[in-house]
């Protein structure tokens, strides 16, 4: 919201934001491990795409139950090498606190070789059952929405895919400076008009939730924001 008495920018904009979709594609890699020392050994030097895909790629996946973990270190953790207190900490990790995704890694490796210090046995102990690296490629869709106004996108929100939400506020993430998303972008090039509805956006950590709580979050920060101003 504007200060009082301010004079309110214009509600359009000749820039349309253009609503996409997108999937992420999983590509094994061919590394696995069996132990915590081969996990912190293949972390160490495994494409970016591999930590992204291991971090983010689950909520992209449909599931019929909450998630156990938000990532699949932490799942591994607890059902492959059935370590709670590994398994406690890697739930943690959240990505959208650390700058990229080498910053990310580092996070990863310390946790585990923390714990690879605290254990004997836990450096050699097999998994029942491997992780397997894989990493992501993401195709992105053109749905050839546009939208001119703010009202118009508000409105749209809650009729958007989870992947569309995924794609323009999380993967945004990785593809714009300092972790900004496709909505704060798009309401910065009406100057400052919308200033306050891009810092609420920007509060909101997209990472322990699911993508329908996500839009639901999306939504009512718009709907909350619009019903202030009239």
């Amino acid at each position: 919201m504007s200060p009082p008495g301010a004079e309110r920018e214009p509600r359009s904009h000749d820039g349309p934001f253009a609503i996409k979709d997108c999937a992420l594609i999983a590509i094994a890699t061919g590394k696995r491990a069996l132990i915590l020392k081969e996990l912190r050994d293949v972390l160490l030097e495994i494409d970016h795409g591999s930590i992204y895909y291991h971090m983010w790629g689950g909520l992209l996946e449909p599931r019929f139950e909450e998630r156990e973990f938000n990532n699949d270190f932490a799942a591994w953790a607890r059902h492959g090498l059935h370590d709670g207190v590994l398994a406690e900490r890697l739930a943690l990790v959240d990505p959208t606190t650390v700058g990229d995704l080498e910053e990310l890694r580092q996070e990863l490796v310390e946790i585990i070789e923390e714990r690879l210090d605290e254990s004997e046995y836990l450096p050699w102990a097999r998994a029942t059952q491997p992780f397997e690296f894989v990493r992501s490629q993401i195709v992105v869709f053109d749905t050839h929405q546009r939208v001119q106004r703010v009202e118009e996108l508000a409105r749209m929100i809650p009729q958007l895919s989870a992947s569309a939400i995924f794609y323009h506020f999380i993967d945004a993430r990785r593809r714009l400076p300092e972790g900004c998303n496709d909505f704060s972008l798009w309401l910065a090039s009406f100057g400052g008009a919308y200033e306050d509805l891009r810092q609420r956006l920007a509060a909101i950590d997209p990472y322990f939730r699911s993508l329908t709580e996500l839009r639901q979050e999306i939504a009512a920060i718009f709907h909350a924001y619009f019903e202030e101003e009239e």
